[in-house]
């Protein structure tokens, strides 16, 4: 099962409950994660001879171990720290020749992802220091071994009845994936995602001193947002997000729940006429929208349809996307895939998902479908790209311990391809997770 994330107001509001000064909150995990596949070609179309599922070549894992700390220094003043810890095992390079997050398997890696402080007065809170966020356009993903988090100050307020207003400054990430004002691109920075769909993880490579720092985050920026509920089947936001050397953004959100039956919709437009470093004929920006029809009955079944569509983006050279991380590859987009992210935000891109969980015999069952199909972009010549992702889930909690085992079906024009010419094979993708929480 994917890792539940709190969202940013809920997370600062637990960081700075009033505990009695004693008080003294020791939480972590343990986790180790698997994956082989069996694609055989990689973006040079270079053929690997020995992939297959179980191979060294096509398979990767990791063990990483966290500790959190938190307490409370005095009324209303909250602390919170936390640290993660990533090896090998010594399993690179005999069982597997790949990691979620790049170790070179004789560095571990370790990070204080989290050092924070916090404080309440009346309805507003504050919090400034390293810390995970999730808002629409910059989130922490949790998707990998290890989160990427933000060097930020944020401060909430909810005085005005069943609003919660939100305004942040993000200085730093150790993001492994934020948008390149050179290229325009990801700037991937894990040589080992070539062929791994996210395999270039969450945070920055690894260094030869076994660390990582966090970098700069597009020079600064700021957000601001807005979060109603005062019809109470009905939560509205609105965001606002400026970074003022290289692009400005907004998100607007509704999602509905009358008893059980689901609906959403989501547009967001970037605007990158800041974007002197983008190699951009002129001024351009680019959209997107989704919309969620669902059923949810409790303990039952949870079932989701959407769909979304991205703009036309005809004034770069780059075909810039809509909707994705700020800070990651990974989108808040209904129609966002189980596993491969970045297909359904690329421009003139046409995206439907059909999500279907269920509790069944004391085990959680999943099927994930999505289907994309990225149009010509307005680029003569050039034909569509069509992409297949279905993931099915049976995942179980053993007291502490969460166990997660998913098959993954991929077929995508753009990947495991045989030659530039031909359109991708299928390949196929098993997943093992453990996480042992304490």
């Amino acid at each position: 099962m994917k890792f539940t994330k709190l969202s940013m107001v809920a997370a600062l509001l637990i960081g700075s409950s009033a505990f009695a000064i004693e008080n003294i909150k020791v939480s972590g995990d343990a986790k180790v994660f698997y994956s082989t596949q069996d694609s055989e070609y990689d973006e040079t179309a270079a053929k690997n001879e020995s992939a297959g599922l179980l191979d060294t070549s096509t398979s990767m894992a990791q063990a990483a171990l966290g500790l959190g700390v938190s307490a409370d220094l005095t009324e209303g003043i909250s602390s919170g720290l936390h640290i993660t810890a990533l090896s090998t095992l010594g399993l690179q390079g005999q069982l597997v020749d790949h990691v979620w997050e790049e170790t070179n398997g004789v560095n571990d890696y370790f990070l204080f992802d989290e050092a924070w402080l916090a404080g309440t007065l009346g309805e507003t809170t504050a919090k400034a220091g390293r810390m995970t966020l999730d808002t629409p356009m910059v989130f922490t993903e949790t998707w990998s071994i290890a989160k990427n988090t933000f060097e930020a100050a944020v401060v909430i307020n909810q005085d005005i009845p069943d609003t919660t207003l939100i305004a942040a400054y993000v200085g730093g990430t150790n993001s492994n994936n934020i948008v390149n004002p050179v290229t325009g691109g990801s700037s991937d920075n894990n040589s080992n995602s070539t062929g791994f769909g996210n395999a270039g993880g969450t945070m920055q490579k690894v260094n030869d001193k076994g660390n990582t720092n966090f970098s700069q985050f597009y020079k600064g920026a700021f957000a601001a947002g807005a979060v109603n509920n005062s019809y109470k089947p009905l939560t509205a936001q609105a965001w606002y997000y400026d970074a003022p050397e290289y692009l400005s953004n907004y998100w607007l959100q509704a999602d509905l729940n009358i008893e059980g039956i689901l609906g959403g919709l989501q547009y967001t437009s970037t605007d990158y006429t800041k974007s002197k470093m983008l190699p951009i004929a002129q001024d351009t920006d680019n959209d997107a929208f989704a919309v969620m029809l669902g059923y949810e009955k409790e303990d039952l079944v949870t079932a989701k349809i959407s769909y979304s569509q991205t703009g036309e983006e005809k004034d770069s050279t780059i075909g810039l996307g809509a909707g994705s991380n700020l800070a990651g590859s990974q989108s808040k987009l209904y129609t966002e895939a189980w596993w491969y992210y970045g297909k359904i935000t690329q421009a003139d891109t046409a995206a439907f998902n059909l999500t279907v969980t269920a509790p069944v015999a004391g085990y959680d069952l999943g099927i994930y479908y999505t289907q994309a199909t990225t149009g010509d972009n307005g680029v003569a010549g050039k034909s569509d790209k069509d992409f297949t992702e279905a993931t099915f889930e049976v995942a179980k909690s053993f007291g502490p311990l969460d166990t997660g085992l998913y098959y993954i079906y991929t077929k995508s024009d753009d990947d495991n391809k045989k030659s530039a010419e031909k359109d991708g094979d299928a390949y196929n993708t098993v997943q093992l997770y453990l996480t042992y929480n304490f």
